[in-house]
């Protein structure tokens, strides 16, 4: 079963009381600490030589995407930068994809001959993966595949990660987790730990600007599923949803938009603030089944991760509908779903579907999945751990009618 991906993180100690209920009830006991640094505006990225100063730090490893500097500027100005400022730098281009054990293994070779006190992560949350990855892994003195193999300590890092972000999507830049493919086996393997967030985030939505139409789509409705997920999950916490609420306004009205105009700076900062916010809802509370069966989806097909939670993301809350209407109809209000009086959480499943179709979102069929592989992802995502962190933990028959009724879907309509 993959990890619990918040181990060590924030979490409530009790049972939430009933969602629907309409009375107050005591709010149970809860810790919060997320100590991550964070910078957010237009152009902070410039401002890494002085976040690796703080460090005092002259030897530095960039991990970045292989050729993002080439159409994104503001990349380029954050790498010249570093230059500048005379710090020894040794760079890992990430190629395309998602983070692989292959790729961790690489990068951890490359952070244990480089000995750097600061390692720099820019791009996607792949590469950010991959550097929370590799800097266990190195400093584990291990292999990623000899780490999963083992008792899975994770030491105190001695080396800091700074976390800049090019898209706006997966939150990593501020959580504890990182999801790694195994192309062996065909499975996304979740890791989480406190001690796996980066010690630094520096947010600047002029890094978004460049991310094409699709990708925006994609990674934007992951931050939206984390964001929703936070609100419903069994462990949910005042503090969580209050970050979530605001996540889930900000991204459904700036999403559209940015996705129709990249070069509109409202929309990408409100994006990229979004995310963010969606990430640390995240590590207040948890996701849910949407990303057991979206995991399983992208395990077997080596799909993006963001696709996939879209291709699942109305069918899943569907179900949930059913347990947490309460909790749904304040998620429907924050979509700005116009109330119809019905109560029952559907205002949210409408309004998702409508963004969906909005961002012209592929269907499930469309990526390749038919009735033959149903049974074979139902497996995967049952395996999954994070369906039991849902209101009520899913059935098998419940997990393959979630992902029968996504095939079922032809195409997005409003």
């Amino acid at each position: 079963m993959t990890q619990d991906p918040t181990q060590g993180m924030s979490r409530a100690s009790a049972p939430t009381p009933s969602p629907g209920a309409s009375a107050a009830a005591v709010i149970p006991p809860f810790s919060n600490h997320l100590p991550v640094r964070i910078r957010f505006g237009d152009g902070v990225a410039v401002e890494l030589p002085e976040v690796i100063a703080s460090h005092v730090a002259r030897r530095v490893v960039v991990m970045v995407d292989d050729g993002l500097e080439e159409h994104n500027p503001g990349v380029a100005a954050a790498i010249e930068r570093l230059g500048e400022a005379d710090i020894e730098m040794e760079r890992f281009a990430k190629p395309p994809g998602e983070p692989t054990t292959d790729l961790v293994d690489a990068a951890t070779e490359v952070l244990q001959r480089a000995a750097p006190r600061v390692v720099v992560a820019i791009g996607g949350g792949s590469v950010i993966d991959t550097a929370k990855a590799a800097r266990l892994c190195a400093e584990s003195r291990t292999s990623f595949q000899a780490w999963l193999d083992s008792d899975r300590r994770f030491p105190a890092p001695g080396v800091a990660l700074v976390a800049v972000p090019t898209t706006a999507g997966t939150g990593s830049e501020v959580s504890g987790g990182a999801v790694i493919t195994h192309p062996d086996r065909a499975r996304k393997i979740g890791i989480a730990d406190a001690t796996l967030r980066a010690q630094h985030a520096l947010v600047d939505p002029l890094l978004t600007h460049s991310v094409p139409a699709a990708m925006t789509a994609y990674t934007g409705v992951d931050a939206l599923a984390q964001a929703i997920a936070g609100m419903i999950a069994k462990v949910r916490t005042p503090i969580g949803d209050g970050i979530a609420l605001e996540a889930i306004r900000m991204i459904g009205r700036s999403l559209p938009v940015a996705f129709e105009n990249g070069e509109n700076a409202a929309a990408r900062s409100e994006m990229a603030c979004g995310s963010l916010m969606a990430g640390l809802t995240m590590n207040i509370s948890d996701c849910t089944a949407e990303h057991s069966l979206a995991q399983a989806i992208g395990g077997l097909f080596k799909l993006p991760h963001g696709l996939t939670i879209g291709l699942v993301l109305a069918e899943t809350v569907e179900r949930e509908r059913h347990h947490v209407p309460a909790i749904l109809e304040r998620v429907a209000d924050a979509l700005a779903v116009p109330d119809d009086g019905t109560g029952d959480g559907s205002r949210t499943v409408r309004g998702i579907r409508d963004l969906l179709a909005r961002l012209q979102f592929p269907v499930l069929g469309a990526v390749g999945v038919s009735e033959e592989h149903l049974d074979a992802l139902t497996d995967i995502a049952q395996e999954d751990f994070f369906h039991t962190q849902s209101p009520v933990a899913w059935s098998r028959d419940e997990l393959r009618a979630a992902f029968t009724a996504a095939l079922a879907e032809t195409e997005r309509a409003r």
